[in-house]
């Protein structure tokens, strides 16, 4: 069984902001993703796809993949070739750069027993590039202010600093399915002084349990999530809101319901899904029972049913396009591109009202329309 680091990187955002978090995740049991072996698959072969293009001797694992097609296929390549640019870059300025590949990398100097793996590093003089590559499509990864990417990198520098001339630190996210190549960079003195100052003192309160519980957007993959008290306490800061009759709520009320409406709903989801396997478990909830769901019918045995309505003279069949989706994994990306690029088009959006930090520029209102006539 693979160790795992109570301070991992990957779950770095969270301790960094909840220090007790940390102990308290580590005595839940950890539920496996449906994606995960997924996200697995993904990186094995980037690991060999990039492997194989600087000339080692891998065997090619496709054949012993549960989820391999066309689609990773494709991704894989797009994340080989930009590693292999990458490297070019760094032979620009530096005659022998040292490319890592899926390597432990030590930042226990900071964050007791603290390591991770990286996907992908390139080492050389000047310069230190960290690339992490995600496969998920859920939650759009940014670079900036990583505190996963920057452990990465801590982890990296302190073995390589020294044998190369470090100057810069370089980290980028490669998430293909997101179209999503995110990079951010920093001088060395400030990635070390961070972790002097931010990250050691944050991880030493975590590895002992102290600080205070601490509810944010970061409590997304915490463990302990349904069950926080401090998360309760936050979301239920919400339900005191003394609301007036709907339609006399003035705008600046609305906008202190509306910056909060989202963590209410996904807390609240995330406790009737506890409450149910508790309750599936044998935990009385007073004025709750478990009751079965509404479900629809179906066949139990499809061939036999298109056997019967065809002897009757009847087409069971219905002729339908595949989605882009599932005709994109049928073709692969570039043979997509290649064969339907020019037949696909994105129409507007529904309107969807968001933070103002959201990336995606607004779209004219009816104010704003009546400003420009």
């Amino acid at each position: 069984m693979a160790k795992h680091a109570l301070l991992s990187a990957s779950a770095s955002h969270r301790w960094l902001n909840c220090p007790p978090s940390a102990l308290a995740c580590a005595s839940v049991e950890e539920r496996a993703s449906p994606y995960a072996q997924q996200g697995t698959d993904a990186h094995t072969l980037c690991e060999y796809k990039v492997g194989k293009a600087l000339g080692r001797k891998l065997q090619n694992p496709e054949g012993h993949l549960e989820n391999f097609d066309a689609e990773m296929d494709d991704c894989t390549d797009e994340y080989r070739n930009y590693v292999l640019e990458q490297l070019e870059q760094a032979k620009k300025f530096c005659p022998d750069p040292q490319v890592l590949i899926e390597e432990r990398l030590d930042f226990s100097r900071w964050v007791p027993d603290g390591f991770g793996t990286g996907d992908c590093v390139i080492v050389s003089d000047r310069e230190l590039h960290v690339i992490d590559f995600k496969y998920g499509v859920g939650v759009l990864v940014n670079a900036k202010d990583n505190p996963q990417m920057r452990c990465y990198a801590l982890g990296a520098l302190d073995t390589y600093d020294g044998i190369y001339d470090i100057e810069t630190v370089k980290m980028t996210i490669f998430q293909p399915r997101r179209d999503n190549i995110s990079t951010a960079s920093m001088g060395k003195d400030e990635l070390l002084a961070w972790a002097e100052n931010t990250l050691a003192p944050a991880a030493k309160l975590a590895y002992e349990g102290g600080g205070e519980f601490h509810a944010g957007e970061h409590c997304q993959f915490c463990r302990v999530k349904a069950t926080c008290r401090k998360r309760a306490e936050h979301n239920l800061e919400m339900a005191r809101y003394d609301f007036a009759v709907p339609d006399t709520l003035e705008p600046s009320e609305i906008a202190a319901i509306l910056s909060r409406i989202d963590d209410l709903v996904s807390w609240g989801s995330d406790i009737k899904d506890y409450a149910l396997q508790q309750a599936l478990s044998g935990v009385k909830y007073d004025g709750f029972k478990v009751v079965e769901g509404k479900s629809n019918r179906r066949f139990t045995d499809e061939m036999a049913v298109a056997s019967a309505v065809q002897s009757a003279g009847y087409e069971p069949y219905e002729k339908k396009i595949l989605g882009i989706t599932a005709m994109t994994s049928l073709l692969g990306k570039k043979k997509f591109d290649e064969l339907l690029g020019g037949l696909v088009m994105k129409p507007p959006g529904k309107p969807a009202l968001v933070p103002e930090k959201d990336k995606r520029p607004a779209i004219n209102t009816a104010t704003d329309d009546f400003k420009e006539n």
